[in-house]
């Protein structure tokens, strides 16, 4: 009998797998339910893909489940590995961004990323089947049925589900895998739209869309913080890149359970005490002169207007009170919000599979022997810069070797 993995959904991680899986000595099928697969892939990076991060700091990742299991599925594929295996395996040579300490292919094409990924499962023998959509997977003790819509159901002596989860909807992520898992037995932390831009409305600074610069951003609610350095972007409805996309989890998470979170910003490299000598008196100079140096002018004056100071106020003339006002608004001022732009432009899911119900060597379901769930679908993300596709390689070739390895051992022993 024809032992095989089924791996659902050609994605980051169930490439990855299927691909293991394969080269581990498995008859290897791959669904996917659009044409192509790998769409998220496609759009990460503005379209360069990033695939990895430089470095890794593994306490930026975030999880409900025990911070224990998730490092060790972390440290399964380090990262030095795992770049070995993109430049030798699927021949992607990688260079590092320095300013965003990021991967990106040479080519800086994200397609040059799928189609490698894609060519290299072909390569050691896995069955693409596109256009297909999967709507159950059922089991009867022995064996899996993979139910597809219009056709007969696909058997499998093991099952991957790596169908990502409820982010970036238009690449063919709908949450199918998630509901049938959880159909199976396996508890889901909550899920929410995670790495997605903040909104404000109304907001004060709506007039100043399209302006950007770098910031540090705090947002705390209960129970949780979170802090992140790097890009900002004024948006029309509200606020954007990295440095908001990497605390946005936490206003999502308060606002779902009608807790509130706030955001400090500050607004420069400057802490409390280099804005603190930036004002003290120096001659007839213009407060406004100091923070315009600092700061696009509009933003300065915004910020003036919300410290409540002149801007046309010597430096020798402010009071106390006023460089206290000043320097608060500009080290730890507050950041309105009112909401995010959820799944639509997520890059990501928080929450998913709890990660005590699978094996963090194997990815084999502790609920469904014979289950393997990788990628999206676990209740695990990282920050923005190749964190998450990280975590997809890791989780989806530790499924795919898993699976592979124990249905090709038994069928070439029976050889």
């Amino acid at each position: 009998m024809t032992r095989r993995v089924v791996v659902v959904g050609a994605g980051a991680a169930g490439t990855m797998a299927a691909s293991f899986a394969a080269d581990a000595g498995a008859e290897t099928w791959l669904l996917e339910r659009t044409r192509d697969g790998g769409r998220k892939i496609l759009i990460s990076g503005g379209g360069r893909c990033n695939v990895q991060p430089a470095r890794l700091d593994e306490s930026r990742y975030i999880t409900d489940s025990a911070p224990n299991t998730l490092r060790k599925i972390i440290r399964s594929w380090p990262l030095a590995e795992q770049i070995m295996f993109f430049e030798r395996d699927v021949g992607i040579p990688l260079q590092e961004e320095i300013e965003s300490a990021k991967l990106f292919p040479v080519s800086q094409k994200a397609r040059d990323v799928r189609d490698g990924l894609l060519a290299l499962a072909r390569r050691r023998g896995v069955r693409l089947v596109t256009d297909t959509r999967v709507t159950d997977i059922v089991s009867d003790g022995a064996r899996w049925a993979v139910q597809v819509d219009g056709s007969a159901p696909i058997a499998a002596d093991a099952v991957i589900v790596a169908t990502g989860g409820l982010s970036v909807p238009a690449t063919g992520s709908d949450g199918t895998g998630l509901r049938i898992v959880e159909r199976l037995g396996h508890t889901l932390t909550p899920t929410y739209a995670a790495l997605t831009p903040v909104t404000a409305d109304p907001g004060p600074y709506t007039d100043l869309a399209g302006i950007a610069l770098r910031v540090t951003l705090t947002a705390t609610a209960v129970g949780q913080t979170a802090r992140a350095s790097g890009g900002f972007l004024f948006t029309h409805r509200g606020y954007s890149g990295p440095s908001v996309l990497d605390v946005s989890h936490v206003a999502v998470r308060a606002r779902a359970e009608q807790t509130r979170a706030t955001i400090a910003v500050q607004w420069t490299a400057h802490d409390e005490t280099a804005w603190e000598t930036l004002l003290r008196p120096q001659g007839a100079r213009q407060v406004a002169s100091v923070v315009r140096a600092e700061l696009p002018d509009r933003l300065a004056d915004l910020l003036l207007a919300a410290a409540h100071v002149d801007p046309a106020r010597r430096l020798a003339e402010l009071t106390r009170d006023e460089r206290r006002r000043l320097v608060d608004t500009l080290v730890r001022g507050d950041l309105p919000w009112s909401g995010d732009e959820g799944y639509k432009k997520a890059e990501v899911m928080g929450g998913g599979v709890t990660l005590s119900e699978i094996d963090p060597r194997t990815m084999e379901s502790r609920v469904r022997p014979g289950l393997y769930l990788c990628g999206e679908v676990l209740d695990a993300f990282g920050p923005i810069g190749g964190y998450n596709f990280l975590w997809a390689w890791a989780t989806g070739r530790a499924a795919g070797r898993a699976a592979g390895r124990a249905l090709a051992i038994p069928a070439a022993v029976a050889g």
